[in-house]
């Protein structure tokens, strides 16, 4: 059996969903500030992240709390971390290797860039080896983000051998679900998943549905 991947459960919006999480072993959870129906606003994000500290995940440490971002400016995720404090910026637009250097060295945060699959015909190596140096984690996504559609995921190992030869761990997010996710980890070896809308029921967070897909990744 290969190593189990990280788990990020993302668009947190309650705190009494986080609360219910306490114990589960997943290791990040996110928060939208991107313009979404999932979006909160920082002094929103402020009171979740202080019940996220209050909970136990993987390792029986709190979990990483990563904030969801497209196009900002580094103004803007400074303001945001400064009143939110986030362990990770996720960066889920156009953002270029210089600018998630210049957030890395500006925010005392973690810089994870996000890869939208199908825009171009660009190789894995090609795209992944731009950020080296200047990323913590590469995220690949359908293009469109938050869409519940899934990729094709027969590009994930070409773009799991470009992270690692940046020392830097793979996550897929795109349309996963309970139903699902046992099927992609059965094909494929990755550093970590990120969920979101498959662990709703009719717009908002399902613990039950949670639960279950954690479960799921653990026990494939």
């Amino acid at each position: 059996m290969t190593a189990t991947p990280r788990i990020k459960i993302c668009g947190l919006k309650e705190t009494a969903t986080i609360e219910a999480m306490d114990g589960l072993p997943f290791h990040e959870i996110g928060f939208v500030f991107a313009p979404s129906k999932r979006q909160v606003s920082a002094e929103t994000a402020a009171s979740l992240i202080r019940a996220v500290k209050r909970i136990q995940a993987a390792d029986g440490t709190a979990p990483q709390t990563v904030g969801v971002f497209v196009n900002p400016s580094v103004e803007v995720l400074a303001a945001i971390v400064e009143q939110a404090p986030l362990d990770i910026v996720q960066l889920h637009g156009q953002e270029t290797p210089d600018f998630c250097r210049l957030a890395k060295n500006n925010l005392q945060t973690k810089v994870w860039k996000v890869l939208s699959i199908g825009q171009d015909g660009v190789s894995a190596i090609e795209r992944i080896s731009a950020y080296s140096g200047a990323v913590d984690a590469i995220l690949i996504d359908t293009a469109g983000g938050g869409t519940g559609q899934t990729f094709d995921w027969q590009v994930i190992a070409q773009y799991q051998e470009a992270a690692a030869a940046i020392h830097v761990p793979l996550y897929v997010a795109g349309g996963l679900n309970p139903d699902n996710v046992g099927d992609l980890l059965a094909d494929n070896q990755v550093d970590g998943i990120d969920v979101s809308s498959g662990v709703e029921t009719d717009g908002c967070k399902d613990i039950e549905k949670i639960r279950l897909f954690v479960r799921k990744v653990i026990e494939r």
